[in-house]
C-alpha cells in the first residue's frame, strides 16, 4: 500500500530548502506515492544565513534567494517561522507529524578564542557584528562602537572576515543605499575607524578568502588595501595547493596585485598582515588597547610553525572571525569538538553508534561551517539519497495529515508565519525601500513582532 512519506526540515536557510527540493523532485521510492515537506526555522523569515550572515553591500551574492524563492513556491513545500525547536516543538512531537526529520540548522554563533584577554571590553564575535549589521531580530538594535577605536584587528581570513572589515572602513552614507536598517545606518555613522587589520597565521596561499570578496574590498573610493610584505611567503606547499585550485591561484594573484599597489590615500584602509598568529588581546583598565601576536614562518607544507618573536599591535577593538559553531539541539546527540551532529554522511548517529530512526542532517550542522553554496546542494544529496534509501523502513507518522502540524501550533498559540507571509513581509520591505528617498532595493524589518504582525497580517 503506498503512502505520502512526510518530511519535516529543522532550518530553512540554503542547507534545508536545497534538501526540500531534491526530495520533491526525486524519483518515488518503491510504496510512496508522494512526498511532501514541511521547512520549520526559529526565525520568522527563511533563508538564514543568506538574509541574516551575508554583508548588505553582497547583491551579487543574495541573487540566490531568487533560486530560493522559486523552491519555496513548490505546492509541496511549506514554510513555519517564528518555530523555535526544543521551545515550540521537541524531536518526539516533530516524529508524530513526519516519517523523518532532518536538521539543517547550520551555525549560528562565534567559535570560541582561547587566548587571553578575549572577554575585554572592544573584544567582540564577527557572527555578532554580521547579525547587528544584518538587522538579527534577537539582537540588541545598538552597536558598541569604541569612541576612540581608530585602529580595529579582524582575526580571520575567511569572506566573513572580509566583510567584517569592509563594513569597518566603508562610511555609513555609502551604505545608505543597501537594506540597512535605519537603526544600522544611524549606528555606522557613530564609528570612527580609520584603519582595519586583517591578521593571517598563515600564509596568502591558505587563506579562506574567494577572489570577488577579495577583489571587492577596492570598490570603494574611501578606501585603501594594504598589503603588507611581511610574511608573504609561498612554500612548496602554498605551491601545491595553488596548483590543485584555480581559485586559490586567483586570490594569490589578487593579492600580489594589491602588495604592487601603491596607496591613493584614502582616508580609510584596510591592511592585511600574513604569518602573524594572535596569541594575546592586550588590556587597559578592563578595555582593548592591543593585540599581541606571535611572528610564524611556513614549515614547507602549507602549514606553519612559532618563531618564537612577538609583535604589539596598537588597536582599540578586535573583531574574531575565525569561524562559526553550531548550537547543540535539545534531545540529540552532539560532538563538540567538532560542532555537529554526528553523522554517517546523513543519518544521525546515538552515543551507542547506531542511528536514531527517521533522524538526519544536512548542511553545516552535519559537516562544519565549511564550503560553499555548491557543497551544500551536494550535501543535501547525500542526506536525501540515505532519506530514500531508508522509505520503506521508516516508522509513519502517527499523524500524517498536513494540517495535523498547523492544528498543534494554533493549540499552543504559536504565532508562526507561512510562505505566503513572508511573501507580504517581503513586499512590505520592498515598498519601504522605494519609498526611501535613496531609492533603495528594499529596507528591512528588525523588530521580531513586527515581522510576525506583517506576515499575519
Amino acid at each position: 500500500m503506498s503512502r505520502n512519506l512526510r518530511v519535516g526540515i529543522v532550518g530553512a536557510g540554503p542547507a534545508g530548502v536545497y534538501a526540500a527540493d531534491i526530495l520533491t523532485k526525486s524519483d518515488l521510492p518503491d510504496g510512496v506515492d508522494s512526498i511532501t515537506v514541511d521547512i520549520l526555522d526559529r526565525d520568522p523569515t527563511p533563508f538564514g544565513l543568506i538574509r541574516y550572515g551575508v554583508a548588505p553591500d553582497h547583491p551579487r551574492i543574495k541573487e540566490i534567494i531568487k533560486a530560493l524563492k522559486r523552491v519555496m513556491s513548490n505546492p509541496d513545500i511549506r514554510f513555519f517561522g517564528n518555530v523555535a525547536f526544543g521551545d515550540d516543538l521537541k524531536l518526539e512531537e516533530l516524529r508524530q507529524f513526519y516519517d523523518a526529520v532532518v536538521f539543517a540548522t547550520g551555525a549560528r554563533r562565534d567559535r570560541d578564542l582561547d587566548i587571553p584577554g578575549v572577554d575585554l571590553d572592544g573584544s567582540f564575535g564577527a557572527a555578532d557584528f554580521v547579525y547587528w549589521y544584518d538587522g538579527h531580530p534577537d539582537v540588541s538594535r545598538e552597536w558598541d562602537f569604541q569612541p576612540h577605536a581608530e585602529s580595529v584587528a579582524v582575526l580571520g581570513v575567511g569572506n566573513v572576515g572580509l566583510d567584517v572589515a569592509r563594513i569597518l572602513a566603508k562610511t555609513a552614507d555609502e551604505l545608505l543605499v543597501t537594506e540597512i536598517p535605519d537603526n544600522v545606518y544611524e549606528g555606522l555613522k557613530k564609528n570612527v575607524t580609520k584603519d582595519v587589520h586583517v591578521f593571517a597565521r598563515r600564509g596568502p596561499a591558505q587563506v579562506k578568502f574567494t577572489p570577488m570578496e577579495l577583489r571587492e574590498l577596492s570598490h570603494s573610493p574611501t578606501i585603501d588595501v594594504i598589503v603588507h610584505p611581511e610574511g608573504f611567503e609561498l612554500d612548496e606547499g602554498s605551491m601545491e595547493a595553488l596548483r590543485a585550485a584555480k581559485s586559490q591561484k586567483l586570490v594569490v594573484d589578487v593579492l600580489q596585485n594589491y602588495l604592487a599597489k601603491e596607496p591613493t590615500g584614502a582616508p580609510h584602509r584596510i591592511h592585511v598582515h600574513f604569518c602573524q598568529n594572535p596569541v594575546e588581546i592586550l588590556g587597559e583598565d578592563g578595555k582593548v588597547v592591543g593585540l599581541r601576536t606571535e611572528i610564524t614562518e611556513l614549515d614547507g607544507t602549507g602549514n606553519v610553525r612559532g618563531t618564537g618573536q612577538f609583535k604589539d599591535w596598537p588597536v582599540q577593538a578586535v573583531y574574531r572571525a575565525i569561524g562559526y559553531y553550531s548550537d547543540n539541539l535539545p534531545g540529540l546527540p552532539f560532538d563538540a569538538n567538532s560542532g555537529v551532529l554526528p553523522n554517517d554522511g546523513g543519518h544521525v548517529i546515538d552515543i551507542d553508534g547506531t542511528p536514531l530512526p527517521g533522524v538526519y542532517a544536512t548542511g553545516w550542522i552535519k559537516r562544519g561551517p565549511v564550503g560553499l553554496i555548491g557543497h551544500t546542494k551536494s550535501d543535501a544529496a547525500e542526506t536525501v539519497k540515505m532519506l530514500l534509501a531508508d522509505a520503506e523502513a521508516l516508522s509513519p507518522a502517527e499523524q500524517p495529515d498536513r494540517e495535523a502540524v498547523d492544528r498543534y501550533l494554533d493549540g499552543r498559540a504559536i504565532e508562526y508565519t507561512t510562505w505566503e507571509g513572508w511573501e507580504k513581509l517581503d513586499a512590505h520591505e520592498v515598498s519601504l525601500g522605494e519609498s526611501d528617498t535613496h531609492q533603495r532595493e528594499r529596507k528591512k524589518v528588525v523588530e521580531r513582532q513586527d515581522m510576525v504582525s506583517i506576515s499575519r497580517s
